[in-house]
């Protein structure tokens, strides 16, 4: 049987599943392979198996990982083996795998292997060593292939950490993390925390109105407004947070971004490369040029565009000579301070102008 990873994490939430046999899951992305076994764990346990890991780091590994599956413990029912490493089984072993998942197909033992590889081609899907995991066992695709797949995923662990993000918080959220899924779950992991006190709340309530079902536990509903707020209260400001709030013409964020990294020692060389970074592109793309080839990503063109509506030519024409003299105040050849500067070019970005363009 194969599945991607989105059709068969929510299978893997119910109460009970079985995991006997043989799993193989291939993929690119550890996050979702992590993942895959923290929804496997609870059956594991449930089931009274000992949880093992073995690295291949050689195909002679293979007759270990059979040598662990064949022995039982006197405290365990089974044993789940977690197996990684890229090194495919020969003929014998391939056999042996293929009648060891049938045995488990047959109810003849209760071992679960679990083998974590990187993504495998359609050529190697057609494999002989891939055979019996797809004809036999499970298969899953632990690949993501469209920001949809991300989101909805990322939606599943949002519900388990109690929050409820709309549209827009889902879209600045993304926009925020690059569409980055690890980021975008530790962003969900820490503004779980910085809500938990009202989720406690909102909880604590719903169980003292039940009276004989169980409680329904509630969720923390977030808008942009909240999601920004609490994405500023996180207060770690990065150059890329400088870069959404100038091209999003959020000058209040931008002071306070700056004045933040300042605070915390963030090279000036590197504020500097962030700035003129995106006042060269906006003005590439104001002399017409293409953004997808300037690199730009496609869920910030929009950005750029509204950054491009609010300068004019002979406002982005001031940038090169303010950009150079950010330059001269870093290496200490003018008096200016240079994250004045700095902060200078950066309102100039988002539209608002320290001083009136001549």
């Amino acid at each position: 049987m194969q599945d991607t990873f989105i059709q068969a994490y929510p299978k893997l939430q119910r109460s009970s599943f079985a995991v006997a046999g043989l799993w193989l899951a291939h993929g690119d992305e550890p996050l979702l392979s992590q993942w895959l076994i923290d929804a496997l764990r609870p059956h594991w346990r449930a089931q009274n198996y000992a949880i093992k890991r073995i690295e291949l780091v050689s195909v002679k590994s293979w007759q270990e990982v059979l040598t662990e599956l064949g022995s039982q413990s006197l405290f365990d029912d089974a044993s789940a083996l977690i197996v990684t490493g890229n090194h495919k089984p020969d003929k014998a072993v391939i056999t042996e795998l293929e009648r060891f998942a049938q045995d488990a197909q047959a109810g003849s033992h209760s071992h679960s292997l679990l083998w974590l590889t990187p993504k495998q081609d359609k050529r190697a899907q057609s494999s002989k060593w891939f055979t019996p995991f797809a004809q036999y066992g499970h298969v899953i695709d632990c690949n993501l292939y469209n920001e949809q797949q991300r989101q909805q995923l990322l939606q599943i662990q949002a519900q388990q950490f109690g929050l409820k993000l709309s549209q827009e918080a889902w879209q600045l959220l993304m926009s925020h993390t690059e569409h980055h899924l690890l980021s975008a779950y530790q962003t969900l992991w820490r503004l779980s925390y910085l809500f938990a006190p009202q989720l406690m709340a909102n909880n604590d309530a719903a169980i003292q109105e039940t009276t004989n079902s169980s409680p329904h536990l509630s969720q923390v509903a977030l808008d942009i407004n909240d999601l920004q707020a609490a994405l500023v209260s996180d207060a770690q400001f990065s150059v890329f947070d400088l870069s959404d709030a100038m091209l999003a013409g959020n000058s209040a964020q931008v002071a306070k971004i700056i004045f933040q990294l300042k605070a915390t020692d963030e090279p000036t060389t590197l504020v500097l490369w962030a700035i003129s970074k995106d006042m060269r592109q906006i003005m590439q793309l104001m002399d017409g040029q293409d953004p997808q080839a300037l690199g730009i990503w496609r869920s910030k063109q929009g950005l750029y565009q509204q950054a491009c509506r609010r300068q004019s030519k002979a406002q982005s024409a001031a940038w090169p000579t303010l950009l150079y003299r950010c330059d001269q105040a870093i290496k200490g050849l003018i008096i200016q301070p240079a994250w004045e500067l700095l902060l200078q070019a950066a309102l100039e970005l988002s539209g608002k102008r320290l001083f009136p363009t001549k």
